[in-house]
């Protein structure tokens, strides 16, 4: 294994030189360092991240924790956010990834060897958790949920915007009679969006039948059991808004099933715009939740942090955006 004595010898520097170099210290000039890194690129040298986390005392490894793996947290979702921080981990990071609802929460504080936490936040119930990880010093970063608290780094999406975008964007083409196939109790984003359904209804003058407001818990299954029993009333709604795509695809697979033809008999609206939903037939209307950008985000903060570095914004709301598909009708149509 080329080791940074080897490349010094090259080089003709000292060892510290090179170390400082591969390491990017302000110490050395722009040209050694270009000169350093392409040597050791050309020989093939692979840092030894475990004599590096000696010196630096530094474990090299970052905790993502989800509210939970296994009740409420779609497979979707769990990919695209696990894929992104990944992506944008720096090579000599290791990820590892749990549920705030596994974990013993004393055992993780005392024992714990993370340099920092990503917590992917969809329960208020994850409070206690995250606000002990901070108070211990441990550098942690909140997601898709907004913490109203401010010694907390949080970066998540305006999902009322979102809703509101969707809801009104149907009213304009012609619909009138509007369901919603909730998210999982107890989960924030599920309250946000559903508040935001109906305060946009309540503003258009818009009615809502209590049959029309249905449970679900963001699961296929769930979307595909509320939309059975939405579209077999006598009195069925024009389109449902659905508290994520997951459902909205199992709403889909019930309109497949009963023979109704989507958008020509009832329109459809997912959220987040998984990357599945384009492929859909037909495809998905949907509001863009950009879940690759906060998961960026989130993982660049902390890792501020995590070096030492200032971070001067703590809260950061980012925009969503309404991706019009096949599932709803054209305004031709009405």
């Amino acid at each position: 294994m080329v080791t940074i004595k080897d490349i010094a010898k090259i080089a003709g520097v000292s060892h510290t030189t090179v170390s400082r170099a591969l390491n990017d210290s302000p110490l050395i000039k722009a040209e050694t360092k270009k000169r350093i890194n392409e040597l050791a690129q050309s020989m093939n040298y692979t840092p030894n991240v475990s004599a590096k986390s000696l010196v630096q005392q530094k474990s090299y490894l970052i905790s993502l924790f989800f509210s939970s793996i296994n009740e409420g947290t779609s497979d979707s979702f769990l990919v695209e956010v696990i894929k992104s921080i990944s992506e944008n981990l720096p090579k000599e990071y290791n990820l590892s990834v749990r549920g705030i609802d596994s974990v013993n929460h004393q055992e993780f504080l005392t024992q714990q060897r993370s340099d920092g936490a990503i917590v992917m936040s969809q329960s208020d119930d994850d409070d206690a958790f995250f606000q002990k990880l901070v108070e211990n010093g441990l550098p942690t970063v909140v997601l898709n949920r907004q913490v109203l608290t401010d010694n907390v780094i949080n970066v998540t999406a305006d999902d009322a915007q979102g809703v509101r975008q969707a809801v009104t964007y149907a009213y304009e083409q012609g619909y009138r009679k509007f369901a919603m196939i909730e998210g999982k109790s107890g989960f924030r984003s599920a309250l946000i969006r559903k508040e935001s359904f109906l305060s946009t209804l309540q503003s258009l003058e818009v009615p809502l039948p209590k049959e029309w407001l249905i449970a679900g818990d963001y699961s296929l299954e769930s979307g595909k059991k509320a939309a059975l029993e939405l579209l077999q009333l006598p009195n069925p709604p024009e389109v449902i808004f659905c508290g994520n795509d997951d459902m909205a695809i199992g709403a889909l697979n019930a309109c497949h099933q009963m023979g109704i033809s989507v958008p020509e008999d009832i329109g459809l609206i997912g959220f987040d715009d998984i990357p599945f939903s384009k492929y859909t037939n037909p495809p998905l209307t949907t509001i863009h939740k950009p879940l690759d950008e906060i998961s960026e985000l989130g993982l660049r903060l902390l890792l501020q942090m995590i070096n030492g570095e200032p971070v001067e914004q703590t809260s950061f709301l980012l925009d969503t955006r309404l991706e019009v598909r096949q599932s709803l009708q054209s305004p031709l149509a009405f």
